[in-house]
């Protein structure tokens, strides 16, 4: 946010005003507007994760709370009809199938790098290289960096997280800060090509004129705030590490 207000501050044609009829709203229009779009969508979206944080409901409770909710809420705007219906049922099923075989092979893969010892022999390369937390930190942040750009996010996180969790207690890393890091490494993987779906995202909504290699430009000065956010983490981890202690008693 203050990387973008600081350039539309220096160069404001970057970030023009809009035109007068689109800023003069009526307060009470605006309020309305907020009411019937930002505020229910917000409102099953903080629910069903509120419901998960605070213990109200598993994972899959606060899911199944969270898809009645979306049905409530497409009757609610008159969207609903069977067409809609089936085509959620089907982008549903189709991403649960992926993410489940996904599941299957990291385990599969697991299952077999350890029964060949190769969780043993990373681990001992890694406490053979007599390496302080700080590097090791930095270089499975640097494998996880290399790998946002060949692979998706739900492979670094299902197949290769778990090589480097057991090294966790050697280097007295805390499990859920690492996890942070990683998460924030991950942002990487959507603005890094070949992947960058991000960047694909924003090239099938963009202008005609606009191209994939403009889109990438555009993205760097995010990609370096990420690692930005990363240091400070590190540098600071009551950033990350403030809530977990609160609701968890971390």
């Amino acid at each position: 946010m203050l990387y973008v207000i600081g350039r539309a501050m220096l160069n404001p044609k970057l970030a023009p005003k809009l035109p007068k009829e689109q800023t003069d709203i009526p307060m009470r229009q605006m309020v309305m507007l907020l009411a019937t779009s930002f505020f229910p969508l917000a409102f099953l979206i903080l629910a069903v994760l509120g419901a998960i944080l605070f213990g109200l409901a598993t994972p899959n409770e606060a899911a199944a709370f969270g898809a009645f909710g979306s049905i409530l809420l497409a009757i609610g705007y008159g969207q609903f009809n069977l067409q809609r219906l089936k085509e959620a049922v089907f982008l549903t099923a189709r991403t649960a199938a992926m993410v489940c075989w996904l599941f299957v092979g990291s385990w599969t893969f697991s299952s077999v790098f350890s029964y060949l010892g190769g969780q043993a022999v990373v681990e001992n390369f890694i406490l053979s290289l007599n390496m302080t937390p700080v590097t090791f930190t930095l270089l499975t942040q640097f494998i996880i960096f290399l790998l946002g750009w060949p692979l998706e996010w739900t492979e670094i996180i299902i197949i290769f997280v778990p090589i480097f969790l057991p090294l966790l207690h050697n280097f007295n890393i805390d499990p859920v800060f690492f996890g942070v890091l990683v998460a924030l490494n991950i942002q990487t993987s959507f603005l890094t090509p070949p992947m960058a779906m991000a960047c694909y995202y924003l090239k099938g909504v963009a202008p005609k004129g606009v191209t994939l290699n403009q889109i990438f430009a555009g993205a760097l000065p995010f990609l370096f705030m990420v690692f930005v956010s990363m240091f400070l983490v590190y540098v600071f981890p009551q950033i990350a590490m403030w809530l977990p202690d609160v609701v968890y008693g971390h």
